[in-house]
């Protein structure tokens, strides 16, 4: 009898945890459905980046191989949805001469960008005496004669998405400004002088986004 009663409690405890399990799936399924459903009604856009002005303080190729500068940006972000909210976090910002990374990491502070909001930040690009490729230095010293340089502006992040009281987990942010930045101390094509050899150029360049 004994073995009995024992085998008759294993079998409605297998039950019970088969019907939680089920409950649970079903629960889980439901949840995501719901979130997909109104995904899909809303259907978020990406974040829009522009690249509006550079200010050019240094600019040296001191070797054939060693690069100093120190580039102010302004960056203009803009959030398209109407109903969704985004966070920016740990975003960083450097600069690219042929693919090369010729600046160290800036980094951005974190910012919640409500409904149809815009943040404009200004951070300092710069690196001292970073190595760069052989083949790049010649390059550089001759953009710098010719009075011009084209560089990429990338900023690496993680975003998360709110939907009312829901919030996403994060994706990865990716963001390419490529410009053509005059050189000198002197202000061309529309410069203005900020300070002592430092020239500000408006770019408004669009800027290429991946979430």
């Amino acid at each position: 009898m004994s073995d009995k009663k024992c085998s008759h409690h294993k079998s409605k405890k297998k039950k019970l945890i088969r019907r939680c399990c089920a409950g649970f799936l079903i629960f889980l399924f439901l949840a995501l459905l719901t979130i997909l459903i109104v995904w899909a009604i809303l259907q978020p856009k990406k974040p829009r980046f522009i690249l509006q002005d550079t200010t050019i303080f240094t600019f040296n190729v001191s070797a054939p191989n060693i690069f100093s500068t120190s580039i102010q940006t302004t960056i203009y972000a803009r959030n398209p949805n109407s109903k969704i909210g985004i966070y920016y976090d740990n975003m960083d910002i450097y600069a690219m001469y042929h693919n090369q990374q010729i600046t160290y990491y800036t980094q951005i502070p974190p910012v919640y960008q409500g409904h149809k909001d815009v943040n404009i930040w200004s951070p300092f690009v710069y690196g001292n005496n970073i190595p760069i490729a052989p083949y790049n230095g010649p390059g550089l010293s001759e953009d710098q004669q010719n009075g011009g340089v084209w560089l990429d502006f990338k900023i690496d992040g993680r975003v998360k998405w709110k939907v009312g009281s829901i919030t996403t987990g994060h994706y990865h942010l990716h963001v390419t400004c490529s410009a053509y930045v005059p050189l000198g101390d002197r202000p061309t094509y529309g410069g203005v002088m900020v300070g002592n050899n430092a020239v500000k150029y408006q770019l408004a360049r669009d800027c290429s986004v991946s979430v």
